[in-house]
């Protein structure tokens, strides 16, 4: 079982930055893809990006690309989603989740496990 855990979530105006983190702990050595999402309310829950662990390669929502960053460092289990440009569209709440397929390109919330709580990100207008 692999636990995870978002911060760095917040209040930001239109333009603005804004970077997440995701820690992972227990059986880390399970961790091939690691997936960001979003859910705003009243909407489904929405893929922004995922990265595949051992070669770093990425994979973006076109809502995410060329505005949203997403990496990872593997001594301490944890991916990052550096996000620029924001838009009051972005607000959500974000979740990490690990895809144990360990295949890159999947976008289906269903293909992805251990879940993390969310963090909380609004951007004003």
């Amino acid at each position: 079982q692999v636990r995870l855990e978002e911060s760095g979530g917040g209040l930001v105006q239109t333009g603005g930055s804004l970077g997440l983190s995701c820690a992972a702990s227990g059986r880390t050595l399970i961790i091939d893809v690691m997936g960001w999402f979003r859910q705003a309310p009243g909407k489904e829950r929405e893929f922004v990006a995922s990265i595949k662990w051992s070669s770093r390669t990425p994979y973006y929502s076109d809502s995410a690309k060329g505005r949203f960053t997403i990496s990872r460092d593997s001594a301490k289990n944890t991916v990052y989603l550096q996000m620029n440009s924001l838009k009051p569209e972005d607000t959500a709440v974000y979740y990490c989740a690990l895809d144990p397929s360990g295949t890159l390109g999947y976008t289906s919330p269903r293909r992805f496990a251990s879940w993390g709580q969310g963090t909380q990100v609004t951007i004003s207008s």
